[in-house]
């Protein structure tokens, strides 16, 4: 009899509550999902630094899903309690036909343990369908090979599913059991009876709390986005209390001046079932200020990570490509007195000659190949770069050119080697005067001061050489290579200009003659700055030859695989993290409402059979329904949206260090995700209902 009873409530769960089930079973899924990444990678071939990756983003995934077990427990107790709440009356008919509350629990117990089995079941089925497609965006992320790829099922993701869960089951059991044997009798036949109270509260009060919130939450975006330079870990944590606190007193300030902005607008509220409409809204929103504080913070979250995270996941390659144009670097120097951060006084160097020592050809290793210079005049410094304008540039106050002045010596190249180079780069060559120069530079902060300088005319002395410049503004390119917007500033000049200079900084510019990675790996092993090397070697004798303790040379080798498998790691650690942190707040956050919303409908039944036995029409009735299901869920993700649009603009802050230029495809993706998951809640939320307030229908 009680397993018999068990399966009816239980079908009669699936057809009443289809949101709590969808938001278990999505649940564990997506748990498994992200736990299951381990097991999905062990079979990709990806190099060893790229495997060493994989294992770090393993364990910061595995310390995250700890917080998102958490939260889902949190979750499925809230659930728990809509479920309890909505079956009060069966309760209490239970318990007057003679069951006792140790039956009813022993009843809740089954029905958790076999809806916790089946979520769990169908969850797992799910996630390890999902895990499958997941595979290919590892694979894409890790850029590896997926020829061994094969069916694999996580048996590891599945014991932390299965641990986790069980763990919150058991919670759930024992905040049932206690429930039941709290409850009275009259409280369970009352239930349905009972409503929220609707305090009006004191308009007066509500209007200078929404002023001090807004105030204060006005002065920490601006603190975070407009003086973010100026930010430390102790104000920066001063500052999000600060927003949480004016997030919660809005919430609480608008829930007691709802109703009476409502009514004073007797065109709206007096038409059709506006009033009913709005007084149960209100209603809502008066008893849930602290949960719609929690939701909108975790929308607010979602937002930003989802954005961040796809940002920079579309923006590194880009950067990449613009930053690295060219697969292979060396740059060797011999200095006199050389100090860090300062350039100073380089002996000259044959760098071909170096070359020829250590037994390397370059053509046997490049396509294409160039050994350029770049070189370097002690007056061309600071003060002798900027002039006269440099007073003016330090009274601009514009926090964009802060940091973009910090010049020791102007790198100079020849208009031969910069062509050199763009040849290899695939970019526009260019041609230069006898007096003039021009500007080569891709970091925004230097950008903006040398543009002033460049649009004022300035002219420079470089040895000895009065020039001119070319453009009004820098042209957006590298002489070095690198994997983010790192050029400060490079000025090419004409060639009777730098071959003034007798030394400076030799670089060696390629791209591979072949596209097999076991042969790039060997080429890059041979001509890497780690000893034993034979580049090193060669500059190793031609050191011996001074003996002076003041003097040192530099080499080092970049390449654009190197900074590729970096940024891999990069990229695929904030998807993961933006998509699980994102995506489990943004389920959290649509259930919560959703199982709101719920309990509202379940205890407004009796409310709505009063509307049709005075003559309301049905339709106005559903009209009424879809109404406050769409400001109830639209509130909290509005104050959200408003809040990323300052939080975005601490985050772009950062993301400039990876070339953020555009984050409007971010924003886009962003938005279909929540509009597919928070929309498709809202759309079950509301059918859901519709069915709760005619289910009493004859």
């Amino acid at each position: 009899m009680l397993f018999k009873l068990t399966v009816s409530n239980i079908k009669k769960s699936l057809r009443d509550y289809a949101v709590y089930f969808f938001t278990l079973i999505i649940g564990v899924s997506i748990f498994y999902v992200f736990n299951a990444i381990e097991s999905q990678t062990a079979y990709l071939n990806v190099s060893r630094d790229t495997r060493e990756v994989i294992k770090i983003i393993n364990k910061i995934l595995s310390g995250v899903s700890v917080f998102v077990a958490v939260v889902l427990g949190l979750l499925i107790v809230y659930a728990s309690r809509f479920l309890m709440k909505r079956r009060n009356r069966e309760f209490a008919l239970y318990l007057t036909l003679g069951m006792s509350k140790s039956r009813i629990s022993l009843l809740l117990l089954t029905e958790t343990v076999m809806i916790g089995a089946g979520s769990l079941v169908a969850g797992l089925l799910i996630g390890a369908g999902l895990s499958q497609v997941s595979s290919a965006l590892v694979a894409s992320l890790f850029e590896a090979d997926m020829s061994e790829y094969h069916f694999n099922i996580s048996q590891s993701a599945i014991v932390k599913t299965l641990i986790y869960f069980g763990i919150m089951y058991l919670v759930v059991m024992l905040f049932n059991t206690v429930m039941i044997g709290r409850r009275k009798l009259i409280d369970l036949m009352n239930a349905g009876k009972r409503s929220e109270e609707l305090k009006v509260k004191n308009p007066v009060v509500c209007v200078i709390m929404f002023m001090i919130a807004a105030a204060a939450l006005g002065f920490a975006y601006y603190m975070v986005g407009w003086r973010t330079t100026e930010l430390e870990e102790s104000t920066f944590f001063t500052y999000i209390a600060i927003g949480c606190v004016s997030t919660f007193l809005i919430f609480r300030s608008v829930s007691g001046l709802m109703l009476r902005i409502f009514m004073s607008a007797k065109s709206v509220y007096y038409k059709g079932l506006g009033s009913f409409t709005f007084r149960q809204l209100s209603s809502k929103v008066n008893t849930m200020v602290f949960s719609m504080t929690l939701i909108c913070l975790m929308l607010f979250v979602t937002i930003c990570a989802l954005c961040s995270a796809f940002t920079i996941r579309n923006s590194l390659n880009r950067v990449l490509n613009e930053c690295c144009p060219a697969d292979y670097q060396a740059v060797m120097s011999m200095y006199y007195n050389g100090e860090e951060y300062m350039v100073l006084d380089y002996i000259p160097l044959d760098d071909e000659k170096i070359y020829e020592e250590a037994g390397i050809d370059p053509e046997d290793y490049f396509e294409e190949y160039a050994l350029t210079r770049a070189v370097y005049d002690s007056s061309l410094n600071y003060e002798g770069f900027y002039g006269e304008y440099l007073d003016e540039l330090l009274a601009l106050d514009d926090d964009d050119s802060d940091g973009g002045l910090d010049l020791q010596e102007e790198p100079l190249i020849s208009i031969t080697d910069y062509n050199k180079l763009m040849e290899i780069y695939g970019r526009e060559k260019e041609t230069l005067g006898e007096n003039e120069y021009f500007e080569l530079c891709n970091v925004k902060k230097s950008e903006v001061p040398r543009n002033y300088m460049l649009k004022k005319g300035k002219e420079i002395t470089a040895f000895g050489v009065t020039l001119k410049p070319k453009y009004d503004e820098c042209i957006n390119g590298v002489i070095e290579l690198f994997d983010s917007y790192n050029n400060v500033g490079v000025t090419v000049v004409p060639d009777s200009v730098a071959a003034k200079a007798e030394a400076g900084v030799y670089y060696l510019t390629g791209n591979f003659n072949t596209d097999d990675k076991q042969k790039i790996s060997s080429y890059i092993q041979k001509l890497s700055s780690e000893a034993p090397n034979p580049v090193l070697s060669a500059l190793n004798k031609e050191y011996e030859k001074y003996d002076d303790q003041s003097i040192g040379f530099t080499y080092y080798a970049v390449t654009k695989r190197q900074f590729g498998e970096a940024n891999i790691g990069i990229k695929a650690l904030v998807t993961f993290l933006g998509l699980y942190v994102g995506v489990v707040f943004l389920i959290t956050s649509g259930a919560v409402l959703a199982l709101r919303s719920l309990s509202d409908a379940s205890d407004s039944i009796g409310r709505y059979e009063m509307l049709r036995k005075i003559g309301a029409d049905e339709r106005d009735i559903d009209h009424s329904l879809f109404l406050q299901t769409v400001m109830f869920f639209a509130l909290p993700l509005l104050l959200a949206i408003f809040h990323s649009l300052f939080g975005m603009k601490f985050a772009y802050f950062f993301l400039g260090m990876y070339g953020v230029t555009a984050i409007i495809p971010s924003i886009l993706m962003t938005g279909g995700i929540i509009l597919f998951i928070f929309g498709g809640y809202f759309l079950i939320t509301y059918i859901c209902s519709r069915l709760i307030i005619k289910s009493e229908i004859r």
